[in-house]
């Protein structure tokens, strides 16, 4: 028996049991517990929530074998796209392969997908996902694709890596990932702490700073590949788990080039290291170099993505001699109870080579903790931190839908809510958060739910083209029809006035989204008078239009 496959199989059950509205629509449990794995893989691979993940899920008739799909922020000239593809076997004491006929047809539509000049049609919850990408290359961004295929079962066999191979896809933008129950339960398990030996190379400097002790040495890059091969993720906790990959980083697919090139003994000039944190180390100090380092408590903080893209690369080509390739590494001691806040200090200030979800790394601000204890007082659970396993809850609030939310209804920045996600708690943290309070932040999360499940909506979609991609505009003029029909302004909207907010919202939500609506409508008829009316322009520039500002300027 195979235990992971027996906590998955109750983990699924769980979500669809407490999660019955997103399955409502599935006829028996031999629907409803695939969808659920598809959503707890999303979650867990990209290390999201499940209720962002539900919004992730397109699987259904006519979905091109994309059972979900998570477009990322834009980053320079360049965007990434993660797509999966799940199967789940009912039979736990069987073990079945990925099927390479699933693969196959997943390549078919990443070839149709990223070609603007291809025609396709797809369901209606994938369509918008897929005009919002080729929108973005008609613009001259560069997609960066990783394909996820996940099962409770073993990898695909031959037969799929020929298929891979025979896609003919550029290998520094499309990358293959298997992920199964055991990397879903290795992601639901609690980190433990790592104590640890590093051989250090050379001569290291090791000084007492400011009441803290810093270690600057090299390592060989076998050394650290073999570090994070046996530790994984666990190395990463205070950090960002979620690595962009070779596909999806071309400083990383740069990275693997220089290490498998002449110019591998100059890899420790050409890469920024990695800083690592511990409780304690120790060493000989009467060694001259070649340090062997014992650290309690370690964590990577920056560098993840060069450990990951080193072990792939010396995994994939162990016949390489590396002996004289390495790598910074800077080690800091920082023991007592100020250490968690100087940690998330040091990994914001040195997390900004790529565009990350530093959600968890604000979490323990002190803004975010006082809207927790705001929330709580009103009724609810203002989520700070991640965890993919907890259920969908109607009075949990989120901190990235919160953040989101905030941005689209009071801030007024709808088109950065959508498309600049990544930024949200890192570049526009204060201009999201500053001067909210929480009942501020409750009602526009109500007014952003509601508009999104609009979205959704089939009668809605076909006689109002820009549904599919408008909720957070939506969500702005309903924030605004609240406060005007309230006769509030922003700043009177506090705990004394929430209960009469949320009362009258959700007993005329759905007049105000029509008015809403209406004058988006109305908006988008003077942006575009030719053609007679807005619903016959190209799909690819209706989403253009709601990922720029330019309609703000006829909502005024």
């Amino acid at each position: 028996m195979d235990i992971n496959k027996h906590i998955v199989d109750q983990r699924i059950r769980k979500i669809v049991a407490d999660n019955s509205d997103k399955f409502a629509g599935e006829s028996d449990e031999r629907k409803k517990l695939p969808k659920a794995f598809v959503c707890l893989s999303v979650a867990s691979c990209l290390d999201i929530e499940l209720e962002e993940a539900f919004g992730l899920i397109t699987e259904g008739g006519n979905d091109a074998g994309i059972d979900a799909i998570y477009i990322g922020g834009v980053n320079g000239y360049d965007f990434s796209v993660t797509v999966f593809q799940g199967k789940y076997a009912f039979d736990l004491e069987k073990e079945n392969s990925f099927p390479a006929n699933a693969i196959q047809r997943v390549i078919g539509s990443i070839g149709a997908i990223f070609d603007p000049s291809k025609p396709i049609e797809m369901n209606e919850d994938l369509m918008p996902k897929v005009e919002d990408i080729r929108s973005l290359i008609a613009d001259g961004f560069i997609p960066n694709i990783k394909c996820v295929f996940a099962n409770n079962g073993l990898k695909w066999q031959q037969e799929g890596d020929t298929h891979i191979a025979n896609a003919g896809f550029p290998e520094n933008q499309v990358k293959f990932e298997y992920f199964n129950h055991k990397d879903i339960v290795d992601s639901l398990q609690s980190r433990k702490r790592i104590n640890e030996t590093l051989q250090l190379a050379g001569k290291s400097i090791q000084e007492d700073f400011n009441f803290k002790r810093v270690l600057v040495g090299k390592i060989n890059i076998v050394a650290l590949a073999t570090l994070f091969e046996k530790h994984g993720d666990n190395l990463l906790d205070q950090n960002i788990r979620k690595y962009l990959g070779l596909s999806a980083n071309r400083v990383n697919a740069g990275m693997r080039d220089t290490l498998l090139g002449e110019k591998r003994e100059n890899f420790y000039f050409y890469n920024n290291g990695v800083t690592m944190v511990c409780s304690k180390f120790s060493y000989n100090g009467l060694q001259a170099d070649n340090w062997l380092v014992k650290v309690d408590d370690l964590q990577i903080i920056n560098g993840g993505q060069s450990c990951k893209t080193i072990l792939d690369t010396v995994k994939n080509n162990p016949s390489m001699d590396y002996s004289n390739a390495y790598v910074l590494v800077r080690l800091y001691e920082l023991p007592g109870d100020g250490a968690g806040s100087l940690i998330t200090d040091v990994t914001i200030a040195t997390n900004s080579q790529n565009p990350v979800d530093l959600r968890d790394l604000r979490a323990n601000d002190d803004l975010q903790k006082r809207l927790e204890t705001a929330a709580s007082e009103l009724g609810y659970f203002y989520k700070r931190k991640k965890d993919s396993a907890a259920s969908s809850r109607e009075a949990t609030v989120l901190s990235s839908v919160a953040a989101e939310s905030i941005f689209a209804v009071w801030k007024k920045k709808p088109y950065l809510a959508k498309f600049k996600k990544s930024e949200l708690f890192g570049a526009f943290y204060h201009d999201v958060f500053d001067n909210i309070n929480a009942a501020q932040l409750l009602i526009s999360v109500f007014v952003y739910r509601f508009c999104d499940a609009q979205r959704k909506k089939s009668d809605l979609r076909d006689r109002f083209p820009h549904i599919p991609y408008s909720s957070y505009f939506i969500s702005m003029l309903i924030g605004d029809l609240l406060l005007k029909n309230l006769e509030l302004t922003l700043d009177k909207l506090t705990h004394k006035e929430f209960e009469r907010a949320k009362a009258y919202f959700e007993a005329n939500k759905d007049t105000l989204f029509e008015q809403a609506n209406k004058k988006l409508v109305n908006a988008l008829n003077l942006l575009y008078p030719t053609p007679s009316s807005y619903d016959k322009i190209d799909k690819r520039r209706l989403s253009a239009t709601f990922r720029r500002g330019d309609l703000m300027a006829y909502l005024s």
